[in-house]
Order: C-alpha cells, then structure tokens, then sequence
C-alpha cells in the first residue's frame, strides 16, 4: 500500500491505497489503530479489490488535536472519495470505532455506500476508557518501556501505532485526544443504524471484551439484509483470524 494525503476541513489527511485495478474498498480503523493496520488484509483481497484505508483525525498520520464529531469524520471519508474521484458507490468495512463511522455513512450517504461490513461494534455505545490510557502518553526512552505500559493484552494490537520521535519513542495518537473522539461516538445509534438499506454484515469476535454478541446479533435482526457472523477471534478480528475474515469478506461483498 502506498501513502498519500489530501487537505479537507483544515486538516491534512492521510490514507493508504493499494491502487491496482480492484474494485474500491473503504477501510475505517479502530480507536488506538490506523490505516496499516490493514495492510496484510489488503495483501490478501488483491487483486479482486483496491483497499483504501483511511487515518481517521487525530490518528496516526492524519492531523492532530482537531474538532472532534461523528459530522465531521463522515465528511472526512467523503472528501476522500472525492480524492479520488470515486463516484460510483463502494462497500466500507469499519473496526469498532470505524464501524461507527460505517455506518453513519451509510445512512448519510446512500448514494455512496453500496454495503458495509461492521467488524465487532455495536450501536449502544457508553466507553470511558480513561482508566487505560490515562497513564500512555509522553515519550518513553525504550520501545519496551511503552509496550509495557500498554501491557501484554494490548501492545501487539498497538505496534503499529508505535512510532520513533527525538527522544524515544511515543503512540502516534495522543491518549487526551483519543478520549475526546470516545465521548464524540458515545451514545445510543440505534436509529441511525436502521435508517441505511444497503446490505451489511455485522462480525463478532467470539472472544471480544468490546462487544456483547447477542446485541450484534440482535442488529442483524432487526435491520432488513443484514447477515451475523462469529469468528473465533477477539475485538480485531481481521487480524486475529486474517484468512477466515477474508473469506467471510469474499463471500459478503461477491453476494
């Protein structure tokens, strides 16, 4: 995947794109996360599909310490379809966070979101994820003395997210700012989630700390085509099980 960038709202944002002749896919990443970490799945939808993964605001390469609102990163993802000049309308896939942001853009946008795919999110969100990542920020003087920090459940989710500075090395996100983004997609999405028609896929990772399973399933019911489906996973289940998502992904999108 290649790197690129785009100027919209005042702020700098960055993505990658696999390029390629495939048909464009939307990637949204998940709080703590970003763009490469779709790097491997975009490796395995070659050449079928062209996966364009986006740095959300406040997120690793894109700008930081901006306004924060679900308005505001809808209309990031469609000033990156406008980058592009994709017209016609894509498949999203969104991670926790991102799936948010999915399927806000679906019900906004129906002109330009052909399906969706939510990975383990659900639409009752109340975090405070404080207790966590209160102790994250600054720089640290060894790349282990960060990831102990984050501790061993969380830090191989979050390598990607570690990057070198002058004096050490630091997450390219910063913890204060990620908080603010959580209270911006808290709240109940229920309606919104009902307003979009395009079909959808919901995933759950079936040893999730995130979400409760038996709400993404009760999305699927309650929403008209939309499928459930349970990996043996846990909250980021592209990456803890990459080919059998992929699979799940083939099938949804060639349907």
């Amino acid at each position: 995947m290649h790197r690129h960038s785009l100027e919209h709202d005042g702020i700098i944002l960055s993505f990658l794109d696999a390029g390629g002749d495939g048909k464009p896919l939307i990637a949204l990443h998940g709080h703590w996360m970003g763009a490469s970490d779709f790097s491997v799945l975009a490796e395995d939808l070659a050449p079928d599909w062209r996966v364009i993964a986006l740095d959300q605001r406040g997120f690793g390469e894109t700008d930081h310490a901006v306004p924060h609102s679900m308005t505001a990163y809808v209309s990031d993802v469609i000033a990156l379809l406008d980058h592009l000049s994709i017209t016609e309308q894509v498949p999203v896939l969104g991670h926790s966070f991102g799936g948010i942001v999915a399927y806000h853009l679906a019900a906004a946008h129906p002109d330009r979101i052909s399906a969706m795919v939510i990975e383990d999110i659900g639409v009752n969100i109340q975090d405070d994820s404080t207790p966590y990542v209160a102790d994250w920020g600054g720089t640290f003087r060894l790349r282990e003395d960060l990831e102990e920090r984050l501790g061993p459940r969380l830090a191989p989710y979050l390598q990607n997210s570690i990057h070198r500075v002058a004096e050490g090395w630091a997450l390219n996100f910063d913890p204060t700012e990620f908080l603010v983004s959580e209270q911006a997609t808290n709240g109940d999405h229920w309606t919104i989630w009902l307003q979009s028609q395009c079909p959808a896929l919901v995933v759950s990772g079936s040893e999730s700390r995130i979400c409760d399973a038996a709400e993404l399933r009760s999305m699927a019911e309650q929403r008209a085509g939309t499928t459930f489906a349970q990996l043996d996973a846990g909250h980021s289940v592209h990456i803890d099980a990459p080919k059998e998502f992929v699979n799940l992904l083939r099938q949804f999108l060639k349907d």
